[in-house]
């Protein structure tokens, strides 16, 4: 479960943009208030690196530097992104974008698909796989059901790289991809998939960003309207991106670079998808003049997890091996890792559940627990062995909570409940929301106490009691919360597919928990063969084995279970071996594979300079502190005079009024008011900074560029108490 799943879901919200800063860790804040890009955030696993971003966006948001709608915030998956967007409405930062790359490009190629090609939008397919099925049918080519799967990965794989059918059999020579089918025939079957799509008039999930990146390349009145709007930009896992995703980014951005990154080299496990960290660890020499924070203090998991963490890494090999980060773990020690060996399979599971059961009874919520696999296939032995233990689980992966029936039903009821509560005898005895939420959902068969045993009807009870459990923490941040407000929270949610915590053991895939954590981890079949995978051959592939199983590891908070089985069914022959990873790093063993030197430590690295030589580049503004509290300005008159209204002035009285007569000399001279030259806040702050340099009277909010240039030379000149040579404004 994530964080954001815990009690403290609602928390107040910060009464000032200072307060939105309290309780970060200095290289969280130096990434809050670098707020003018470009800005990279090199974030190790449990970091806080999403708390940081969301934490910059609304201080830049609170101070008055960024306006809500210009910024947009982009992630990978619906639940980061509904979740990104919770914690800035909890920093009370409304109104600002976050969304996945398809969700902003849908909604901009909706908007400008009549203006730009005329029309609507042609529909989207839900699955490629069947039309990728009759293309080959087209081409006389048959496919399993696994042959179905790979070849249609392998057109979702040319697309995110911009590789055209013609172009497939170079293309994956080059990528070190093994084509499920000769290559030649996956080109041709490439082809006629998209002629079969042309014909019917229908676009694929690629197609959306595709499309976005060919109208907006080709049309610069829409790429500037675009760019207009947008005018700030933040993505999250940003080492997932793919060539076609980075492509979009440039487009949004043109030739600004208002743009914060944030990754972990690490972290990338997708590469079969098209994603490369290349774009990561290539920013600082596409941007010579950004700020680089390393984010390394880990407040997830205690030393002993954290520990075998870095003994990961450290025997990597590799590009993303070079730019790793050293985790320190912020938490009080723990229990060492376990290492278990087991004969076969069934009894590895039976193992797992067996002390899962011994956890849930002492007092760990199942919630809180979690067995993660290399592939979804080994997922129904557990299944069956947390069944047989009388453990309730649930799949990730799976089907999604809102999508549940009894979840759909418990909703319908709460929407009439909210709108006819007042006529419902079942509430007549429910004062506090959490209890009208139980009162609405006994209706839909909800009870106190949980059914006996597994199965269906315990996974019901357990969905309907998290919707009770939710409304308890809605009703601990907002006492005067009602059913209305959690039936809005609720739609919320369901927008982002953000599902509040079921009471069962997660089962899922590595790929699946990224981004997850628990008390509790199970790492299962951690051995040759499975982790790494049996089809993993070339170096970059077995190294991205290791950063998934890395990635395993650190979804542990407190507890970590590693085990594997000799053999797969009972009776086979002992012949499987514990995965090469754990060499040197489970006691009795010795390492294989010589580190690479240390990792990373935490910090922050200024830019050298612009991206590009020639470029102007404009004063930015920064936040604005009182020169006398400290605290974060937000008034435009008190932002001038750098310092609040009722904080002492240290105005050099000769000085405003030789400021005042040269202004009015100036006016007379262009015709034109006195405060079109400087506004006599802007005087004041000038009289109060007594600027010594350019760069000194620059940083005065109100004297632009413009001025700078027409004006600069002769208020300097009057603040070294010199004549000024009467200089007109330069424009």
């Amino acid at each position: 479960m994530t964080a954001a799943t815990h009690s403290s879901l609602f928390p107040r919200v910060p009464d000032s943009a200072d307060a939105v800063l309290e309780g970060l860790d200095p290289e969280q804040r130096e990434v809050a208030t670098a707020l003018h890009g470009p800005v990279c955030v090199l974030a190790g696993a449990g970091t806080g690196k999403t708390r940081a971003i969301t934490h910059r966006i609304a201080y830049g948001v609170r101070a008055g530097i960024l306006q809500p709608s210009t910024v947009l915030a982009v992630t990978f998956t619906n639940r980061a992104a509904g979740e990104m967007r919770g914690r800035l409405r909890q920093l009370g930062a409304q109104g600002v974008q976050a969304r996945t790359f398809h969700s902003a490009a849908l909604r901009q190629l909706q908007y400008f698909w009549p203006k730009a090609i005329g029309g609507g939008l042609p529909r989207i397919v839900d699955r490629k796989a069947q039309l990728v099925a009759e293309a080959a049918a087209t081409c006389g080519t048959r496919l399993d059901r696994g042959e179905l799967r790979d070849v249609t990965a392998e057109i979702e794989w040319c697309k995110v790289t911009q590789t055209v059918p013609a172009d497939y059999p170079y293309a994956a020579a080059k990528a070190g991809r093994e084509a499920p089918r000769d290559p030649g025939e996956i080109s041709h079957l490439y082809a006629a998939y998209e002629d079969l799509k042309r014909d019917r008039a229908v676009i694929d999930f690629e197609d959306v960003l595709l499309l976005t990146v060919a109208i907006l390349q080709d049309r610069a009145d829409i790429a500037a309207q675009v760019r207009a709007q947008y005018q700030h930009f933040v993505v999250d896992e940003y080492q997932d991106v793919s060539p076609l995703q980075q492509r979009l980014l440039d487009l949004w951005l043109g030739d600004r670079e208002s743009l914060c990154v944030v990754g972990d080299a690490s972290q990338t496990i997708y590469s079969f998808t098209g994603a490369t960290p290349d774009h990561l660890l290539d920013f600082r020499a596409r941007h010579p003049g950004a700020t680089v924070v390393k984010l390394v203090r880990d407040y997830r998991s205690t030393p002993q997890v954290v520990r075998l963490a870095n003994g990961l890494l450290a025997q990597a090999r590799g590009r993303a091996a070079d730019h790793r980060l050293e985790l320190v773990s912020q938490r009080a020690p723990g229990p060492d890792p376990l290492y278990t060996e087991y004969t076969d399979e069934p009894a590895e599971a039976e193992g797992a559940a067996r002390r899962i059961r011994e956890l849930i009874d002492a007092g760990v919520p199942a919630a809180e627990i979690a067995v993660l696999f290399r592939t979804n296939a080994q997922s129904e032995t557990y299944e069956q062995a947390l069944a047989d233990a009388g453990v309730p689980y649930q799949l990730r992966g799976a089907e999604r909570f809102f999508d549940r029936p009894e979840i759909r039903r418990a909703g319908a009821a709460l929407r009439a409940a909210a709108r006819f509560g007042a006529n419902d005898s079942l509430l007549d005895d429910a004062d506090d929301l959490p209890s009208q939420v139980r009162a609405v959902l006994s209706g839909e068969g909800w009870t106190a106490a949980p059914p006996a045993g597994s199965g269906a009807v315990r996974e019901r009870w357990e969905s309907l009691t998290a919707l009770v459990n939710l409304a308890q923490d809605l009703t601990a941040a907002r006492p005067g919360a009602g059913l209305g407000d959690f039936v809005t929270e609720l739609d919320e949610r369901a927008g982002a597919q953000h599902a509040p915590t079921v009471q069962g053991v997660t089962l899922a895939s590595l790929h699946a928990a990224k981004g997850l954590e628990w008390d509790v981890v199970f790492l299962a079949g951690v051995a040759e063969g499975m982790l790494p995978i049996t089809y993993a051959r070339t170096d970059e592939q077995i190294e991205e084995e290791r950063r998934l199983l890395y990635v395993g590891v650190t979804r542990a908070r407190e507890r970590l279970h590693v085990s594997w089985a000799l053999s797969r069914s009972p009776g086979g022959r002992p012949s499987r071996r514990p995965s090469r990873f754990l060499a040197g790093l489970r006691p009795g063993t010795t390492a294989t594979v010589g580190a690479t030197g240390s990792g990373a430590a935490g910090g922050v690295e200024r830019g050298t300079g612009a991206s590009t030589a020639a470029a102007p580049r404009r004063v930015q503004r920064t936040p604005a502190r009182c020169r006398v509290c400290g605290r974060t300005l937000t008034d435009a008159g008190d932002m001038k005079l750098m310092r609040c209204e009722d904080c002492p002035s240290d105005m050099d009285e000769g000085l405003y009024e030789r400021l005042r007569e040269w202004r009015a000399a100036q006016a007379a001279r262009s015709g034109q008011p006195d405060f079109c030259v400087f506004t006599d806040r802007t005087l004041m702050a000038i009289a109060e900074a007594r600027p010594e340099s350019a760069a000194d009277l620059s940083r005065i909010p109100g004297v632009l560029s413009r001025k700078l240039r027409g004006y600069g030379p002769d208020v300097l000149a009057i603040c070294a108490g010199q004549e000024p040579d009467g200089g007109v404004d330069g424009d």
